[in-house]
């Protein structure tokens, strides 16, 4: 069976259960269709570990605080909060006129209104190893374990923490923070996955594992929009889970999903010009949308394991960070889609980021050359033969690296691996040189700083970078409740981490957006979440 039959029968088949499950969804124009190619394991937001789920959970749930577009942390069922001095207490005060979805074990059928105990119960539900949640992680080692959350009364919410963590608020804005109801996760268990209640503008109607989900109004939502008037404004959504970049290209042209977003091969060059613009017969079609992505592309040197000595030399790592030409490589690769990683791993777009402050690698060959001399390695004679890991996605930037290494002396195999293989041997330390990527939980600079932590495993820490100097300042930081000074002592991390070079820093991503000329309201922001509340349709 070839691609093209295939779309038929999803498309046939999705078209069917649109009509026999979205009754709300009574105007074909008010339904805004989308395709999510990764494909969806759960809709529980403590397994809310990919954008998949992020972006279906954004839909469902609500948590204490959001993000708005420019990364600031914005109220949302909390109205507003106070944290204590100490850096230890966060205090909540919630609404009063949430309601959780209906569902048929409330009373009368109809969702209760949430209170902070609803928080304690969710909260608790991801340090729980009953349910084995994957958002774990937000609070190890952070929370006070005697008494880490607490409902004061139904409107007043706390979280006590052991020592004071400057990204609590940001992180709070993850979906894993999302607000469940005990008697309906408990009902389901681990089948709650396929049975979401949440708070969100959306309600869930049907979900057929790998075809379709589909997505309801939520009739009784409390956000509003700034004239007033009570949000979603659409009546329903419909997401699709098509693998094939090409097909989803197809439907995207043919004004059958809304939006795409990112930059494959399938279509990079039949939408954007060498210079990253649209090309001339899609300018009156489609809106191009780009802002920075809380994405750092890089390669990692593992510290801890490395067969080839040259790589243990700091001069040879740094020769490598010099001799990458960063925005040929954005130009010919990537059609000028993304910013070249000349300062540091925190990219653009975090608060912290300062590239007039931190100093990174630029393109020097001469400055490559004359280091690797320095390291005893002339034109690289004794270096011999490096493998580079890499999954088969990023061939032609991996073939890229190794051209330019070339030029330099230093020869290179690049080693193809299954994408979950390779990660696994680079959280074993079974891998010297690899490339990776990191995706920003959270819109703070700790998120990548927490890479070089030497206290710290892999993941995160997959160089095995240690360093007492670095972990004293990241330790300072975390202490720290002043933003000013944590950034202060996040340059300072950075700086030292371009000296030492475990790492090579690539690009910064860029969320790359291109929207039909009839959607309205879809905002990009940096983490790339898909926010559909404040989405209006035209007409096609």
């Amino acid at each position: 069976m070839n691609n093209y039959v295939k779309y038929i029968i999803i498309v046939a088949f999705a078209n069917i259960l649109l009509t026999r499950c979205d009754s709300a969804a009574t105007s074909k124009n008010d339904v805004f269709h989308m395709n999510i190619s990764a494909g969806l394991t759960s809709l529980d937001p403590a397994f809310s570990k990919d954008q998949a789920t992020m972006w279906c959970d954004n839909q469902l749930y609500n948590g204490l605080v959001q993000i708005d577009e420019q990364l600031n942390v914005q109220p949302c069922i909390a109205k507003y909060w106070k944290i204590s001095a100490d850096g230890l207490l966060y205090e909540f005060t919630l609404r009063n006129d949430v309601y959780f979805h209906d569902h048929e074990k409330f009373e009368n059928g109809k969702g209760r209104k949430v209170t902070a105990h609803d928080f304690v119960y969710s909260f608790n539900r991801l340090i729980d190893s009953t349910v084995a949640s994957t958002g774990g992680w937000l609070f190890n080692d952070k929370i006070d374990k005697s008494n880490p959350f607490t409902a004061i009364n139904d409107t007043t919410f706390q979280i006590h923490l052991k020592t004071p963590f400057f990204p609590m608020l940001g992180m709070l804005t993850l979906q894993y923070c999302s607000v469940v109801p005990k008697e309906v996760a408990d009902f389901y268990g681990k089948d709650f996955r396929k049975h979401p209640v949440g708070t969100g503008p959306f309600k869930f109607v049907r979900w057929e594992e790998n075809n379709v989900l589909i997505l309801t109004k939520n009739q009784n939502y409390f956000e509003k929009d700034s004239t007033g008037q009570q949000l979603p404004y659409l009546q329903g959504v419909r997401i699709s889970f098509i693998s094939d970049k090409g097909i989803e290209f197809l439907q995207f042209s043919q004004k059958k999903l809304e939006f795409i977003t990112g930059l494959d091969i399938a279509y990079k060059d039949k939408l954007l010009t060498r210079e990253g613009e649209l090309q001339a017969a899609w300018k009156d079609k489609i809106k191009f949308e780009k802002m920075p992505y809380l994405n750092t592309e890089y390669l990692g040197i593992s510290m801890a394991k490395q067969p080839c000595k040259a790589l243990k030399n700091k001069k040879v790592r740094q020769a490598i960070n010099y001799a990458i030409d960063r925005k040929k490589m954005i130009t010919y690769l990537r059609n000028g889609i993304g910013t070249p990683a000349e300062n540091g791993m925190i990219p653009k777009g975090i608060p912290c980021y300062n590239a007039n402050i931190v100093k990174g690698y630029t393109y020097n060959i001469d400055k490559a050359k004359q280091l690797l001399a320095e390291a005893g390695y002339p034109n690289g004679k004794g270096i011999g033969e490096i493998k580079i890991y890499s999954n088969p996605t990023y061939s032609d930037l991996i073939t890229y690296i190794a051209n330019e290494l070339a030029n330099i002396g230093i020869s290179c195999k690049i080693e193809n691996t299954p994408a979950t293989f390779l990660r696994e041997a680079m959280r074993k330390n079974e891998v010297e040189f690899f490339r990776a990527s990191w995706i920003g939980d959270y819109p703070d600079g700790e998120n990548y700083l927490t890479l070089f932590y030497g206290k710290n495993g892999a993941p995160p820490n997959y160089t095995f970078f240690k360093n007492e100097k670095f972990d004293k300042l990241y330790e300072a930081a975390m202490r720290e409740t002043n933003q000013s000074t944590s950034c202060q002592l996040y340059h300072e991390m950075e700086q030292l981490i371009i000296e030492e070079a475990p790492v090579v820093p690539l690009f910064y991503d860029e969320v790359t957006r291109f929207v039909h000329n009839h959607v309205v309201g879809l905002k990009p922001n940096a983490m790339n979440l898909v926010v559909l509340k404040e989405v209006k349709l035209k007409d096609k």
